[in-house]
């Protein structure tokens, strides 16, 4: 099992700027990927950004590739999601999960991002 502890979310003005961290303790030895997903109210959870653990291969969605930065600190089993040029339609909950080589099966607690017009 993965545990992840996720921290940096907050109010921001639009074109404003967020990192969030997340870090994962436990059989952190097995990890294939950590990323990052979104869930607005009313909407189904959504892919943000992933990047592969040992080769640091990176992967974004569209809305938010030029903006959004993905990266990981091995040593500190932690992974980062750099937010810049916020827009209003950023804003969601933001959950990092962890990829063990069976898919996304481990979950933080989610942590709001509120981006203001």
């Amino acid at each position: 099992q993965v545990q992840l502890l996720e921290s940096g979310g907050g109010l921001v003005q639009a074109g404003g700027s967020l990192r969030l961290s997340c870090t994962a303790s436990g059989r952190t030895f097995s990890l294939n990927r950590m990323g990052w997903f979104r869930q607005a109210p009313g909407k189904e959870r959504e892919f943000v950004a992933a990047v592969t653990w040992r080769l640091g291969m990176r992967s974004y969605a569209d809305s938010v590739k030029g903006r959004f930065t993905i990266s990981r600190d091995n040593a500190k089993n932690t992974v980062y999601l750099q937010m810049n040029s916020l827009k209003p339609e950023d804003t969601a909950v933001y959950y990092c999960s962890a990829d063990v080589g069976s898919g996304w099966v481990s979950w933080g607690q989610g942590t709001q991002v509120t981006v203001s017009s």
